[in-house]
C-alpha cells in the first residue's frame, strides 16, 4: 500500500523550500513504462512550471490539490488564457484535469502547497512535453514576471 500522510509531505515540504527550484517530485510509479504516472509534486511560490503540453502521443493530466492553494491554467496555442481554476481543497476546489494536446501550467500560491499528479503513461523524455514557444524558459530571468502576469490575467490576488 502506498501512504500518503504529514509525515511525507512535512519531509518533502522541507526538501522543496531548500531546493533551487522551490519544488520536489516524489513519484509512486516505479517504472517509466507504467501506463499511469502518479506522483506528489510538492511547491513553493515562486517555482516556475513552463507551459507545455502533451501530444504525440497524446496524454491527459490531472492535478488533486491536496494542501495549499495553486492556480490551474490552460493556454490557446497563441498564449492567451483559455480557462483557469484556483485549485484550493479548503474551498471545495479539489482538481482539474487537462486534456491533451493543451498547454497546461500550474503556479503555486501557497508554500508547503502539495498536488498529486496523474498522467497517461508511459514516460519517455524525449517526447513528454512540448514546451510552449512563447512562455520563458525555466531559469530566464523573466519567468517571475511571467508568472505575475498571468495571476494578474486572472484577477486573483497571490
Amino acid at each position: 500500500m502506498i501512504k500518503i500522510d504529514q509525515t511525507l509531505i512535512n519531509g518533502l515540504a522541507e526538501i522543496a523550500r531548500n531546493s533551487p527550484r522551490k519544488r520536489i517530485n516524489h513519484n509512486f510509479h516505479t517504472e517509466a513504462c507504467d501506463p499511469l504516472q502518479r506522483l506528489l509534486n510538492v511547491m513553493h511560490p515562486g517555482t516556475y512550471l513552463r507551459p507545455h503540453k502533451h501530444e504525440n502521443p497524446d496524454k491527459r493530466e490531472v492535478f488533486i490539490a491536496l494542501k495549499g492553494k495553486f492556480l490551474a491554467l490552460e493556454f490557446f496555442n497563441d498564449g492567451k488564457i483559455a480557462d483557469f481554476m484556483i485549485l484550493d481543497p479548503t474551498i471545495g476546489n479539489f482538481a482539474a484535469e487537462v486534456p491533451a494536446k493543451t498547454y497546461h501550467s500550474i503556479i503555486c500560491l501557497e508554500p508547503d502547497s502539495v498536488i498529486y499528479e496523474l498522467k497517461d503513461g508511459p514516460y519517455n523524455v524525449s517526447d513528454d512535453k512540448f514546451f510552449a514557444p512563447w512562455a520563458p524558459k525555466e531559469g530566464e530571468s523573466a519567468c517571475n514576471q511571467f508568472i505575475l502576469n498571468l495571476i494578474k490575467q486572472v484577477g486573483i490576488e497571490k
